[in-house]
């Protein structure tokens, strides 16, 4: 690169540059004098703003800078206008690389002479504007049409956007999101068409514009639900817990992951910029009922600029409590080490500084309460550290510290103290800490969760306390419950406060790793044939989707690294920050031979060669529709159910599987998708599903969709530097999938998160619930249930062919038959079925700990509730004998029994029996729907102690609204199928 100093500017006396003693007004006039203008004339002496495609006859000129720039080139392309071509028809493109100020003799020169201007830029017009300045006061005969933002009004010739009433209705190029390829080149084919071109050049350019038209066309029509994978926080995350507020309190947001809870049932709204957290109840608080309210403020925001906040609410007096959320890491962004620092800062450090800005009560909230130990001090301790200097790392005194099991206690207090208070909630990043585990600078808990399946009633609470995508549902001969994804578990154990006895943790021991020699060993397996590979002369457009967190973007980087190993060229570019916190997340690559063959940063409307699925709402997402188009993308798709953020709040959620199917089909055409369950062959082959996504690679690489040599992959691999090895045997077992999918396949058993049963018959249904019900108590008690399912199976043969209301009360008759009493969840606990499970999952030293609430022992909460305790080994014991009294439940010997649940349990099974006694009486065809609607009304009555409680509660007005619908003679119409 050769500089040239501008020749055509004289220099003012000592420099451009301010110098001491400089006025500030002087410092302002050789600013306005001198320094703007010299600035303009190096542009304009190195000619950085410059024409890149010029002509003798030009008339149309395009303008454009950035990624605006490339996205014009390769809108071109697309559109069939090369360089030569834009010659031939008379277009002129310029580049732009200093927007601000346009140097005027460059501005001049490329706009004279031309008939129009079409200046492509992001968001507003800066370019544009200036370009207008600089012809304002052309004749009108030399003075070129300048569009940009804004097309013409019809009849019209100005292209601008004051004199309208509503602009926005008439966007050219739009401001309110990114330009893409696709945008601009519908705009450079409308005004082509209208200056006139040659009907090739029209047959081109439609060409392109119908594939466009055809996408945006399909993406509009698309109606099925696919789902929609939001941002979440990790399993684990500490904002689970610290982000709560007590009932009847709100919060405000502010920056960095625990942004997120406006989106979540947390009581939290509205949200500000960096540092301003919580300024905005300053303003509020005099116009509003609310006394008080809660600001969200994260460790690296206040570093940076959160304490000014904190400083402004004390200064306004406000009653406010800041929730200092501290993570030890900047999360959102990557990890990063708080503060600059080699130490980093600590909580310590916070509280005397907020102790200093004079907040009127701090305590510190955590995971770890022991870690503090030592370094609290009473208000009087003064005598006791006389002579030793303040300890950075010990806390001012008067601080309390606190287990995170109190905050809400501790907020409930603190709501009614006047002035601005503040909690220091400490807990370590969980992503950091799954991190330091791999790195082993932080000792890895020997302890995991397990749930025990049929003592699991799928109430809910479980996801509820934890907020956690790590408690995932399982489907069940018995219906829906839940289980903990080992993979992805990051081992916070508020899972555990679920109330339900089902939990059990596992103290020792670890993990089994599948054994090669049950699964298969790569090396003993005969080789398959490599396939032919595509060539990439013009840009090879891939698009990784799937779930943020998993190793997407990882994906994009193995691909470009290979890609630099073989000399091509590549451009990748990912989706981050929140996207990666369990929300849906792209990594854009494009390869190929040439540098100069890729213009752009992302693969545009419908130019994916291939799209590498690793989860089926993201692949189904209309952003990944977009790219597809039939005969050209091929799908590699994982069909695994991952559980989206909807479940945590909604136990009925339902996968939307077949939904994405049909959608990604139709964007590709049946042909164009291999499917398979990556997650479950890389958990059962490789022990973890962390593998899915180089497996997937792998997949697609064998189908003969990616442009790279096995040689380079795997060399990027090694460069990566982390799990070389099974990151490459994911590959190569991903591959082994591509060619021959059944063998790999029968190495396992399937055992998939969410299990589909085949829907039994009603006597299968019957049969295996009174073999149940036999072992929960006896067998007059099954031939009890099964006599009446029989009683309703005669009445509902009157109608015709149809079980449905069989069906129905086979099913919840035996869920409230079947209720978990003391006895039952011994008898659970203790089945073969459920220690030999465990014993399959772990291996080595352990021990089971059950967390449980004892009715006639369990402490109780300052609401009333009973808490959960853990019970070491004996309690394994102790429900050996219990399970042996459950010829007790019921009798006058039954000292369970006599609660205030065991008696509603009971009742309940007797309401039901007379509710479904008054529909049998008056069943009609027209009135089935509304009786399996009220037959399936204990579907919602689920849980243990309050918490079934509260459930019954919400379905007895349901209950009684629909026997009063029942009474009334009124029907419910049954849903229409789809054709």
């Amino acid at each position: 690169m050769q500089i040239i100093l501008p020749e055509d500017f004289a220099m003012p006396p000592g420099g451009l540059h301010i110098r001491w003693p400089d006025a500030p007004l002087e410092q302002e006039a050789r600013l306005m004098d001198y320094k703007w203008y010299a600035a303009l004339a190096y542009v304009r002496a190195n000619k950085l703003n410059y024409n890149v495609i010029q002509g003798p006859s030009d008339r149309f000129g395009i303008i454009a800078s950035g990624k605006a720039y490339n996205d014009t080139r390769q809108a071109l392309v697309d559109l069939g206008l090369d360089d030569d071509t834009c010659r031939q028809l008379g277009i002129r493109v310029h580049k732009v690389n200093v927007v601000w100020q346009l140097e005027a003799t460059i501005k001049r020169d490329f706009s004279q002479g031309l008939q129009e201007i079409l200046v492509v830029e992001e968001k507003r017009q800066v370019i544009e504007y200036q370009i207008k300045e600089e012809l304002y006061n052309w004749r009108a005969d030399v003075r070129p049409n300048v569009l940009g933002k804004f097309d013409e009004v019809e009849g019209d010739n100005s292209g601008g956007e004051w004199s309208m009433a509503n602009p926005g209705q008439n966007w050219l190029l739009r401001a309110k999101a990114d330009l893409t390829p696709a945008i601009i080149a519908k705009a450079i084919a409308k005004r082509l068409k209208k200056l006139g071109v040659p009907g090739d050049t029209i047959a081109r350019m439609d060409a392109r514009l119908a594939i466009i038209e055809a996408s945006e066309r399909a993406m509009a029509a698309l109606t099925v639900d696919t789902g929609e994978r939001a941002p979440w926080f990790c399993s684990g995350c500490p904002h689970n817990t610290s982000t709560r507020v007590p009932e009847g309190s709100r919060a405000v947001a502010g920056i960095g992951c625990h942004y997120m809870t406006v989106w979540m049932d947390r009581s939290t709204s509205t949200f500000t910029q960096m540092g301003g957290e919580g300024v905005s109840w300053v303003g509020q608080a005099p116009f509003t009922k609310d006394a008080h309210v809660f600001a969200n403020l994260g460790d690296g925001t206040y570093f940076h600029s959160g304490l000014l906040a904190i400083r402004q609410s004390i200064a306004a007096g406000v009653n406010i409590t800041y929730k200092i959320l501290y993570n030890d890491a900047v999360a959102m962004t990557g990890g990063q080490q708080v503060g600059e620092r080699p130490e980093g800062h600590s909580v310590a450090q916070i509280a005397h500084s907020l102790r200093a800005e004079g907040v009127v009560k701090l305590v510190v909230v955590t995971d770890e309460p022991e870690k503090y130990h030592g370094r609290t001090h009473r208000l009087d301790s003064s005598a006791v550290r006389a002579g030793h200097p303040e300890l950075i790392n010990d806390l001012p005194p008067g601080v309390e510290v606190f287990h995170r099991d109190e905050l809400d206690r501790i907020q409930r207090e603190f709501r009614a103290i006047q002035g601005c208070t503040a909690i220091i909630y400490d807990q370590t990043c969980a992503t950091e800490k799954r991190r330091r585990r791999k790195r082993g600078s932080l000792v890895d808990p020997a302890k995991r969760v397990v749930i025990n399946e049929l003592v699991c009633e799928g109430c809910g609470d479980c996801s509820v306390q934890s907020n956690c995508l790590s408690v995932e549902p399982v489907e069940t001969e018995f219906g829906r419950k839940r289980r903990i994804n080992q993979s992805t578990c990051n081992k916070d154990y508020s899972c555990l406060k679920g109330f339900c006895p089902s939990f059990v943790t596992v103290e020792g021991g670890q993990l089994r790793k599948p054994k090669k020699e049950k699964k298969g060993d790569l090396s003993a397996l005969p080789a398959i044939p490599e396939p032919v590979l595509p060539v990439a002369e013009s840009a090879w457009g891939i698009v990784v989707g799937g779930v943020g967190g998993t190793g997407v973007i990882t994906i994009g980087s193995l691909l470009g690294m290979a890609a630099h190993l073989e000399g091509k060229g590549v451009v990748t570019q990912d989706a981050g920050g929140l996207a990666q916190k369990g929300g849906a997340t792209w990594s854009h690559i494009q390869i190929a031979n040439r540098p100069d063959a890729i213009y752009t940063t992302k693969v545009d409307t419908a130019k994916a060669d291939l799209v590498i699925g690793c989860d089926s709402i993201v692949a189904a997402h209309k952003y990944t529709l977009a790219v597809m188009q039939p005969g050209r993308t091929f799908v590699a798709l994982n069909t695994h159910r991952t559980p989206t953020a909807a479940f945590v709040t909604n136990p009925n959620w339902q996968f939307p599987g077949a939904n994405c199917d049909s959608a990604i089909a139709a964007a590709v055409g049946a042909g164009g998708v291999g499917s398979f369950d990556a997650e479950q062959v890389a958990t059962q082959l490789l022990g973890d599903s962390i593998y899915t996504n180089p497996l997937m690679l792998g997949y697609a690489w064998q189908k003969g969709r990616v442009p790279l040599t096995l040689a380079s992959l795997m060399r990027a691999m090694e460069l990566n530097g982390v799990q070389v090895d099974n990151n490459q045997a994911a590959f190569e077992w991903g591959r082994r999938c591509a060619h021959d999918l059944a063998s790999v396949q029968a190495l396992f058993s399937a055992a998939q998160v969410i299990q589909f049963v085949k829907k039994p018959s009603l006597a299968e249904m019957v049969g295996k619930r009174v073999e149940f019900l036999t072992g929960y108590q006896n067998a007059a008690y099954a031939a009890d249930y099964q006599a009446f399912v029989e009683k309703v199976k005669a009445a509902e043969a009157k109608l015709g062919t149809t079980t449905r209301l069989s069906e129905t009360v086979a099913r919840y008759l035996f869920k409230l038959m079947a209720y978990k009493d003391e006895y039952e969840v011994a008898r659970l606990h203790t089945d073969k079925a459920f220690t030999d499970k465990i014993a399959a999952m772990f291996e080595g030293d352990y021990k089971l700990v059950h967390h449980l609430a004892p009715p006639l022992a369990a402490k109780k909460n300052d609401k009333g509730e009973l808490v959960k305790q853990p019970y070491g080994p004996w309690m394994r014991s102790a429900f050996g004998l219990l399970a042996k009294l459950k010829g007790l439940r019921g009798t006058a010997l039954d000292i369970f029994g006599k609660t205030g649940e065991r008696r509603m349990e009971r009742a309940l099974i007797g309401e039901y029996r007379a509710c479904i006694d008054e529909l049998l009486a008056g069943l009609t065809p027209e009135k089935l729907p509304l009786a399996v609607e009220i037959a399936s009304i204990p579907e919602g009555i689920r849980g243990y102690g309050h918490v079934k409680e509260r459930h019954l509660k919400t379905a007895r007005p349901k209950w009684d609204g629909l026997m009063a619908q029942w009474r009334g003679g009124q029907t419910t119409a049954p849903r229409r199928q789809a054709a």
